[in-house]
């Protein structure tokens, strides 16, 4: 049975700043599910997943470069993100949860044989790297940018900072918080865009329960799933690239877990951004996109 949903009206996505892609839809237990699905895809498949609390729109500066060079990019909002439909229920969004809308989207795609890149942050990341190492058959190369995977351990006084304040704000202002988590200015066409999503609290359900359902205690349902993924990666020896935002309060120290623990990241280019803040991709994007093509021509 379906959980009660809202769905954004489609007038919110009008004449988006530099945003002129179509979404396209599938249905994922029971919910519409939205993705940008844009590019040739000679060169390959790059997989983009977004984080918290933004939505395909966090690709736009990443996407034409890409697409240039001849990459099909599809880029998913994750349920309750986005142009995708949005349960009311907070209690409807587990970590699990993300994990299976996520794992059932991927898996309807139609994959390249060599497999599918993948670029993941934040929350991306989180359920991301979960579908990759339950399903690592489908992937080749990643680029891991601003996340964690944790084990049921705090992350930092940035991350707990965070997680308190997106329970109090009133009202949860998403063009706002892009703004904070940046260091380039946001036009208020493009904060604007980020809002879209989201006409009142009645869809912001997802965009408040996920800092909660960030393990960083050990007693959270979602540590063994983790420490099973962590064990795939610290195994991993296709190519990872960690391209990251040190400025980042909240998650800028943990660029060197993910490049000390995965064999694939051993000898690659990994970079850093600055200045850059939390959302690498506004900031940076086509500096984080030519990264990437370096990265992919290089061998």
């Amino acid at each position: 049975m379906t959980v009660p949903f809202v769905r954004t009206p489609d007038e919110r996505f009008d004449s988006l700043a530099d945003f002129p892609y179509d979404a396209h839809f599938v249905d994922v237990d029971g919910l519409r599910m939205a993705y940008v699905d844009e590019g040739p895809g000679d060169s390959g498949t790059f997989l983009l997943v977004h984080g918290e609390p933004t939505w395909s729109y966090l690709y736009r500066r990443m996407i034409p470069p890409l697409v240039d060079a001849g990459y099909r990019c599809i880029a998913p909002d994750l349920i309750g993100f986005g142009r995708s439909d949005k349960p009311t229920e907070r209690s409807a969004y587990t970590y699990a949860g993300h994990v299976a809308w996520l794992t059932e989207f991927v898996a309807g795609l139609d994959r390249p044989d060599r497999g599918l890149h993948a670029f993941v942050q934040d929350w991306g990341g989180l359920a991301g790297l979960r579908v990759m190492a339950e399903q690592p058959e489908w992937f080749d190369r990643v680029v891991i940018a601003n996340t964690a995977l944790p084990v049921g351990e705090p992350m930092g006084d940035g991350f707990a900072f965070w997680r308190q304040l997106s329970q109090e704000l009133d009202p949860m202002d998403c063009g706002a918080l892009l703004q904070q988590a940046t260091t380039r200015e946001l036009s208020d066409a493009e904060m604007d865009a980020y809002r879209a999503p989201f006409p009142d609290e009645t869809y912001l359900a997802g965009a408040r329960e996920f800092p909660l359902l960030v393990p960083i205690d050990p007693d959270d349902p979602a540590v063994p799933d983790t420490r099973a993924a962590w064990r795939v990666w610290e195994q991993w020896e296709r190519p990872v690239l960690t391209l990251w935002a040190p400025g980042d309060m909240v998650l800028g120290h943990l660029q060197s877990e993910f490049v000390d623990r995965i064999p694939g990241a051993a000898g690659q280019p990994h970079q850093t951004f600055e200045p850059a803040g939390h959302f690498l991709q506004d900031d940076r994007g086509e500096d984080v996109a030519a990264a990437i093509l370096a990265w992919m021509s290089s061998s």
